[in-house]
């Protein structure tokens, strides 16, 4: 049995005369997903920690074989990890050198940020890249700061935060939340008033 193909940007189904090594299921798409790369902050495409990953967000090297989070040899340059038709997305590595990225689930309700959510973004105060998860449910905060350990998941509201600084990589969408900025701030406030 074969697993239908979903397009990288909308994640719907791929139509069945798309060609195998398509990755986008019409053109606006196509144009919407270039757009939306152009909005991740250089201080993460400069680094050279990029996957791909499948649906399942099981993470890929560029030529479609298992990655991992801790293994610099599975990683790739933003440029090589773009390109690359292997899976279904990107994913950028998180290997505790100051990035860390605060994933909110389930922050949004039909495009609407979430009390919880809310209280969490206003206090970023703007200074920082926000991007919206692949569920289109959930916002990924991006910035610097410090954490005890690799990460801790915590509940907050209705809703779940999930910190992270290494031996994570997380699933990009380029999908900038608002006006956010395109640049890392620093989030140890925010970091530590979770914690």
């Amino acid at each position: 049995m074969t697993t239908r193909r979903c397009c990288e940007h909308c994640e719907g189904p791929m139509p069945i005369t798309a060609r195998s090594h398509a990755r986008f299921c019409r053109p606006v798409c196509r144009a919407a997903a270039h757009r939306a790369t152009r909005t991740i902050p250089a201080e993460l495409t400069r680094r050279p920690r990029w996957v791909r990953h499948t649906a399942r967000k099981v993470p890929l090297t560029v030529h479609a074989e298992p990655a991992s989070s801790t293994d610099p040899a599975t990683w790739s340059r933003y440029a090589y990890a773009a390109a690359s038709t292997a899976g279904v997305g990107l994913g950028f590595v998180l290997d505790g050198d100051g990035i860390v990225c605060l994933d909110l689930d389930h922050a949004l309700v039909d495009g609407e940020l979430l009390p919880w959510a809310q209280r969490i973004v206003d206090s970023v105060g703007g200074g920082t890249w926000v991007e919206v998860s692949q569920s289109g449910t959930g916002l990924h905060v991006w910035g610097r700061g410090r954490l005890p350990g690799s990460g801790r998941r915590m509940t907050v509201g209705s809703g779940s935060v999930e910190v992270y600084g290494t031996g994570r990589y997380i699933a990009v969408t380029g999908r900038s939340w608002g006006d956010t900025p395109r640049r890392l701030g620093d989030v140890q406030h925010v970091i530590d008033s979770l914690l």
